[in-house]
């Protein structure tokens, strides 16, 4: 009876060691309540010790809190180092359950739920959201979703990481996570307002600063680090780790891509030249903004000098591609201002 008890006691301790307290909050201030109260339903609801299983619509209900009437939430202690599914629920019925829109969605294998990775045994309760009810991020927040392919490295053992002002500059406390072991990503809530929509971030193979990437210059910000404007909710693009491009467009170093032209002046405000050094015939010219988009470009130059109008462009950081017909392709990094 001893060896029995001790082993139930075993595993008792075994689960406490590995639970985290996480609170999820829902701002319903923008949805008139079901009489039916607010609830959560998702795939944690039987680690977190909920009767009838994952996914109950009606099981776990949220609570209205005093210091605002318009948030509802629920503690709940679930193994860590797992990622959880769920939504918010206007109701106790399944089509109570709320529409999450694309940018917070699982966005793999087309799930629809919302997402979180807890990483963390730290003895303290980690709090998710207040989420605004079918809504992306907390009131006065941006939903921020980092996306980096790792398939050209191989993973740490402490996992792959971002680091930002936005959390301050801290390689080990956000932990990407991958539904298929290639792309590793995360999201963040950053703040609005005009001062807040320049980000710059790096990713860390690892939980440290010497794991930081290591980023070639020609794509980056003054301090070496990778940059996003952020106005709205956003879904960044998929980029190879320690790269400024997708890992399929990787097949040479990127040290090929060094200018092969001139570019002044640099920063511009109304006009750019560009003097073409590589002896090709013909180049083709594209300009693409911070987040990847194309927003001017010129094609069949067969000059030794284009003047490129960039008055139009907002001010920022812009990159200049010049190509020419064999597909050899060069970068420059263009500040309007």
């Amino acid at each position: 009876m001893k060896n029995i008890m001790l082993a139930a006691a075993c595993v008792l301790l075994s689960c406490s060691a590995f639970a985290k307290k996480v609170k999820f909050a829902v701002n319903m201030s923008a949805q008139v309540v079901d009489t039916g109260g607010v609830h959560i339903a998702g795939d944690f609801q039987s680690e977190a010790g909920y009767i009838g299983g994952d996914w109950i619509t009606d099981s776990t209900p949220m609570t209205q809190e005093v210091s605002d009437t318009n948030i509802y939430s629920v503690v709940v202690d679930i193994p860590a180092f797992a990622c959880y599914q769920f939504k918010f629920v206007n109701g106790i019925h399944g089509y109570n359950q709320e529409f999450v829109p694309l940018e917070s969605r699982v966005n793999y294998n087309f799930l629809d739920s919302r997402w979180i990775y807890i990483d963390s045994l730290s003895n303290d309760t980690q709090l998710v959201g207040p989420i605004m009810y079918a809504g992306n991020a907390p009131i006065g927040k941006y939903l921020m979703r980092f996306y980096v392919d790792m398939s050209l490295v191989t993973v740490n053992t402490n996992g792959a990481h971002v680091a930002g002002l936005f959390q301050g500059w801290n390689p080990a406390t956000t932990r990407l996570y991958s539904f298929d072991n290639v792309v590793y990503e995360y999201i963040a809530y950053v703040d609005t307002g005009i001062n807040s929509f320049q980000h710059e971030y790096k990713f860390a193979n690892g939980n440290s600063t010497g794991d930081l990437e290591v980023l070639p210059g020609w794509c980056t910000s003054q301090a070496g680090n990778r940059q996003t404007t952020v106005p709205k909710d956003t879904m960044l693009p998929t980029i190879c780790y320690s790269y400024c491009s997708t890992c399929a467009t990787i097949g040479i170093d990127e040290s090929e891509l060094a200018p092969a032209f001139g570019l002044y002046p640099n920063p511009a405000a109304d006009v750019v030249n560009i003097t073409f050094s590589d002896n090709k015939l013909i180049h083709h010219i594209a300009v693409t903004d911070i987040n990847g988009r194309r927003v001017k470009d010129a094609r069949n130059y067969v000059y030794d000098t284009a003047r490129l109008d960039v008055g139009d462009l907002k001010p920022g950081v812009y990159f200049i591609s010049v190509s020419s017909d064999d597909g050899v392709r060069s970068v420059q990094k263009l500040i309007r201002n």
